[in-house]
């Protein structure tokens, strides 16, 4: 669960950073070419450069997720029991002793 929080984190991290360094970049002159391009044409290809990145990032983060095994994941067995149970309650009609289920009655 840690590694999934993580990469999470870390890419939402670049998610921020990257477009405002692309943006600063191309606003500051900090990168080649940008110094000869009009400053409608800077807006527009900053902007999208912008866009493009976070895209970009998203695909990678959405591919580290699908490679993520699956079995990896186990739900805790008393959880489970837990929620089969009450299933079972449920469906057979006895009534339950959970609090909570009484007050939404």
């Amino acid at each position: 669960m840690a590694g999934v929080m993580q990469k999470f984190l870390v890419a939402s991290m670049f998610m921020w950073i990257l477009p405002i360094a692309i943006l600063y970049g191309f606003n500051n002159n900090l990168l080649p070419g940008s110094t000869t391009l009009s400053p409608h044409s800077l807006t527009l290809v900053s902007g999208f450069l912008a866009v493009v990145s976070v895209n970009v990032l998203i695909v990678f983060y959405i591919c580290l997720a699908l490679k993520e095994p699956a079995a990896k994941h186990k739900p805790d067995a008393s959880f489970v029991a837990e929620a089969k149970d009450s299933v079972k309650k449920l469906t057979s009609g006895v009534t339950s002793t959970d609090p909570a289920l009484k007050k939404q009655e």
